[in-house]
């Protein structure tokens, strides 16, 4: 029986503001579990003491995987913590104390509404995250998103961003080599983190990938100077998104609120002249009305770069970081204060010339002392006693005056209020500038869809690459010579990927089955078409000559051969828990793949686990299906279902040596191929596993003998198969005639 459980998941990204929560069941495997965490790739997971023991085994599994330089943080806290009554305590008192756009009772009844085992680790991070002085992002409850409500986005589960090699590839885990790879152009890294999410997360509605796509489009064919001058706009940003979050959290240094706030300004002023032309030139709805709504969500930052002072804020200097004091009269009538002893200390010099006689006489500052007056030595007999002997040298004596001492003093503790009021006024300053943070946000998060939608026109501009026809309602998936985007890239213009094409249709053919010779490209074709559908549902154009998609709901894979040790399961055991998985969730509007299905076991379950699951999805689910196989059986399934169903292979040339001597084909050597990475309609008869043997440098002894029991198995079976066929044809005859022909013909 399969074990199904309640899991619950947070992310909170403190740099930007995000928080999205999820509750959802999950299975033994933790699947659902699985796919959050590498959507969503966090750099900490938070966790009570005690977990289930799947849980662990994930958990284990994910953080031995990650890169040694980037390993997954694991922080445990007390069970106490999870356990609702508390948790409720600790977020009704947190978001009846916060301060936020939503009132308390509105608060409460989000808080009421939310479920209890999310309230439970809400609760948790709360207290987390004020350890750090980072709970602020917290404080407005409607701006939290489910993770599995936003019905405008694919949710990719974790085996399929995995397998499809989506966001990094499965040999280093790195970047280079995956999908994001390929289409990241992006110019800022705040635009970077959102395109990583649209990778992550394709549209399922026509109409916003289409405004994507239309977008793309514009900047590829447009001459307009508006498209350009926003390019420059974008190029060399700081990492804004980060920057405003710091502010928000009242993290910032005077110098990064300054630079923050003067890019903006910078930004805002640039594409306020550009408003006309915005108005005037671009059909893009999607950058129409980025463009036209940005000026004025920036506006308010122009306020802040008016009265700063940019050498104050470059060192940190509080005291005269604002340089129009009309909105700080606290700060002017202290300076106004220190201003009056300052003169009252400069009209005292009169009186201290007359005594010493020194008609020029004036203080001097010495290792931060200020206002001393400085005494030759051998004139020490005409300072008054009075005075204070402050520091001395052989040749001079410093002193203060009684009247120095004094308002030295009250100078000093001036300057410590003011201090203390300028540092108070800079809260405040964090504090007005918090209540446009939600505005400016997003504003830069209209810049970061600009970004991304450059990087997408980047990756178009490419040779090979064409717009997608992306459609609602039909179930299709036509590709006229498409191409696996990362493997075109990486192969480089020396050595031509050969392109293949595809075509499935909702009411007609709608399951390809491929065979074909091991390393024959069977793998790489079924992952370019599942890419390409991905990509246009992005909003990217495709690697191919022409592409028909019919939206698809969700993309599911089974690929590989591979146990999981944390986990607990053998190779058989993963195969089929994902299988299994794949058939509970898919729909017919969703895109099935599935390499080598039943080959982690012996040949007729196999073969039988691989006929009937593939059965299953003709007859019962009716989504499009690539399945790749090397069981010849299952390619009977063409028969059955004719019209939904046919049989392909990649092409292949086979070299055969006839020896010229015996005049025949030599039995014990292993067959050499000649890929032609070609798909071909029709079943391969073999797979020609020994070629591979050959080419991965098996010893010719142990090759021979493999190729002398391939020739005998191959016999037995072909013999099984005529006494099989033999039978079947005897068993229709119903005359005594007929069945005599059959004997004679037989003979």
């Amino acid at each position: 029986m399969s074990e199904i459980c309640c899991c619950i998941s947070q992310a909170v990204q403190p740099n930007t503001g995000d928080v999205v929560y999820d509750c959802f069941l999950d299975c033994k495997s933790r699947s659902e579990l699985e796919s959050r965490i590498l959507c969503l790739q966090p750099v900490e997971i938070l966790l009570p003491v005690e977990l289930s023991e799947n849980t662990e085994k994930l958990l284990a599994s994910i953080t031995a995987s990650s890169l040694r330089d980037d390993r997954i943080r694991v922080e445990r806290m007390d069970s106490i913590h999870f356990e609702y009554s508390h948790a409720f305590q600790v977020t009704s008192d947190f978001y009846a104390n916060g301060t936020s756009d939503v009132s308390e009772s509105q608060q409460l009844s989000i808080i009421l509404n939310l479920e209890m085992p999310v309230v439970s680790c809400l609760a948790a991070v709360i207290t987390y995250l004020s350890e750090f002085r980072l709970e602020k992002v917290l404080h407005n409850l409607s701006k939290l998103s489910k993770f599995s409500e936003d019905s405008t986005c694919m949710s990719i589960n974790g085996t399929t961003l995995k397998n499809l090699e989506i966001l990094q590839n499965q040999t280093t885990g790195t970047t280079k080599g995956s999908l994001l790879w390929v289409l990241d152009h992006a110019q800022n890294s705040f635009g970077r983190r959102l395109l990583k999410k649209w990778v992550a997360q394709p549209l399922t509605k026509a109409s916003e990938i289409n405004a994507r796509l239309d977008a793309v489009t514009e900047i590829l064919s447009s001459e307009s100077i508006v498209l350009s001058k926003t390019e420059k706009l974008l190029s060399k940003l700081p990492d804004l998104e980060r920057g405003i979050c710091s502010i928000y959290h009242k993290k910032c240094s005077t110098w990064e609120f300054y630079q923050l706030v003067h890019t903006l300004s910078g930004l805002q002023v640039g594409f306020q002249a550009l408003l006309p032309a915005v108005e005037a030139q671009l059909n893009s709805s999607l950058l129409r009305n980025i463009l036209l709504e940005l000026p004025q969500l920036l506006d308010p930052v122009h306020h802040y770069v008016k009265i700063l002072d940019e050498s104050a804020a470059k060192i940190g200097d509080k005291t005269q970081l604002f340089t129009d004091l009309t909105d700080f009269p606290i700060i002017q009538q202290r300076k106004l204060e220190i201003q009056e002893v300052l003169s009252r200390l400069q009209n005292h010099r009169r009186e201290i010339r007359l005594i010493l006689k020194k008609p020029s006489l004036d203080y001097v500052t010495v290792s931060g002392q200020e206002f001393l007056i400085e005494v030759k030595s051998s004139l020490l007999s005409i300072v008054p006693s009075d005075w204070t002997q402050i520091s001395s040298t052989k040749a001079v004596i410093r002193f203060h005056t009684p009247f120095i001492v004094e308002q030295y003093k009250r100078l000093c503790q001036l300057r410590e209020q003011l201090a203390l009021d300028c540092n108070a006024e800079w809260q405040k300053l964090l504090d007005q500038f918090g209540e446009h943070y939600h505005g400016i946000r997003n504003a830069i998060s209209h810049l970061a869809t600009i970004d991304c939608v450059f990087s997408l026109a980047a990756v178009a501009k490419q040779g090979g690459y064409s717009r997608p026809t992306v459609l609602e309602e039909e179930r299709q998936i036509v590709i006229k010579n498409g191409r696996h985007p990362v493997i075109d890239i990486l192969m480089g213009e020396q050595e031509q990927y050969v392109p293949n094409s595809t075509e499935l249709h909702g009411d007609g053919q709608r399951v390809m089955v491929i065979t074909g010779p091991n390393m024959g490209g069977k793998s790489s074709y079924i992952k370019q078409v599942a890419l390409i559908t991905i990509m246009a549902q992005i909003g990217s154009y495709v690697p191919a000559e022409e592409a028909v998609i019919g939206i698809v709901d969700n993309i599911y894979t089974r690929m590989g051969a591979s146990d999981n040790i944390y986990k607990g399961q053998s190779t058989f055991m993963e195969e089929l828990t994902e299988a299994a998985e794949i058939i509970r969730k898919a729909t017919s509007r969703s895109l099935i793949i599935l390499d080598e299905l039943g080959r982690g076991t012996s040949t007729h379950d196999g073969i039988a686990i691989a006929y009937a699951t593939l059965e299953h999805f003709i007859k019962d689910v009716k989504s499009l299906t690539l399945f790749v196989t090397h069981y010849p059986p299952v390619c009977e399934l063409e028969k059955l279902y004719p019209k939904n169903i046919r049989n392909y292979h990649m092409a292949f040339l086979l070299n055969e040596e006839a020896d010229e001597q015996n005049g025949f084909v030599e039995e014990l050597q292993p067959e050499m191929i000649t890929f032609l990475y070609q798909l071909t309609q029709g079943a391969a008869d073999r797979s020609y596993g020994l070629n591979v043997a050959k080419l991965a440098s098996i010893p010719e002894e142990v090759l021979k003998k493999a190729a002398q029991k391939s020739k005998e198995l191959e016999s037995l079976m072909n013999v099984k198969r005529k006494k099989m066929k033999s039978f079947f044809e005897v068993w229709r005859i119903n005359e005594g005639k007929e069945l005599m022909d059959w004997v004679m013909v037989n003979e």
